[in-house]
């Protein structure tokens, strides 16, 4: 069954005081590496770590969603070793943590242009997507060679090979389109680090989101430091265009 979802434009999503989905970017593994001399996939080695704990603290606050950008359209821009060595890393996690998944009822999603992974990342992606399609404790989406601009251009461009002669497309279909329909738009999106803009993550989707931003390094990101996010979260008031007397009448 296809579930349907408000949009934030068009309609007043409910809120609740724990976000049903977060989205985060987990920046800073390279550099917590470094502080310590060791080279930079060992951050990205104790990120995966982090992933874990984050995944099963979400279920723990009873988060329904969490959408982890993982690698992003321009991280190819990086040194070629780093980006092999990333590429083995995710190779490695699928390989063992999907069936881990399963067994705790977590659905694992993979979203971005996917044709530019080797064939046995492809289907690694596949198999683990497959395997865990069922569950529905908590839906982890991994962004993986993910843009936002991608994603809105893609979506446009499969519509309108759908459509062909039709002039107009709404918000509607555009959501139905994009990477995410399977979810809500995100209630609060982290970025670890100390950067603060979204590096075209989720553009369309963050319209509304709560921004939250940390100088907290993602290896070192912990249970704790979500529950600071949270409560952040709920201290703010969410107006979706409407003025506080409305929301407080609501």
């Amino acid at each position: 069954m296809i579930r349907k979802f408000f949009s934030s434009t068009s309609d007043i999503p409910e809120s609740a005081a724990v976000p049903r989905h977060i989205a985060i970017i987990m920046d800073g593994n390279g550099r917590w590496a470094k502080k310590r001399l060791m080279p930079r996939v060992a951050g990205h080695v104790q990120g995966v770590e982090r992933v874990r704990d984050t995944v099963q603290a979400c279920i723990e606050r009873g988060v329904e969603y969490l959408t982890l950008f993982a690698f992003s359209s321009e991280n190819w821009r990086r040194p070629q070793e780093e980006v092999s060595k990333l590429m083995e890393l995710f190779i490695l996690a699928l390989e063992r943590e999907v069936e881990k998944l399963n067994r705790n009822g977590i659905r694992l999603k993979i979203v971005g242009d996917l044709e530019r992974f080797d064939s046995r990342l492809r289907q690694l992606i596949r198999d683990g997507e497959a395997r865990t399609a069922d569950k529905d404790r908590l839906t982890l989406t991994i962004a993986a060679n993910y843009g936002g601009r991608w994603d809105i251009l893609n979506a446009v461009n499969t519509w309108l090979a759908e459509n062909p002669g039709s002039a107009r497309m709404d918000e509607a279909a555009m959501n139905a389109h994009l990477a995410l329909p399977f979810a809500p738009e995100p209630d609060l999106f982290i970025r670890t680090g100390g950067e603060q803009r979204i590096s075209n993550f989720l553009l369309w989707q963050l319209a509304y989101t709560e921004l939250y931003f940390t100088d907290t390094l993602w290896p070192d990101f912990s249970a704790g430091e979500l529950d600071r996010a949270i409560t952040w979260y709920q201290q703010r008031e969410r107006r979706f265009g409407r003025t506080s007397e409305q929301v407080r009448q609501h």
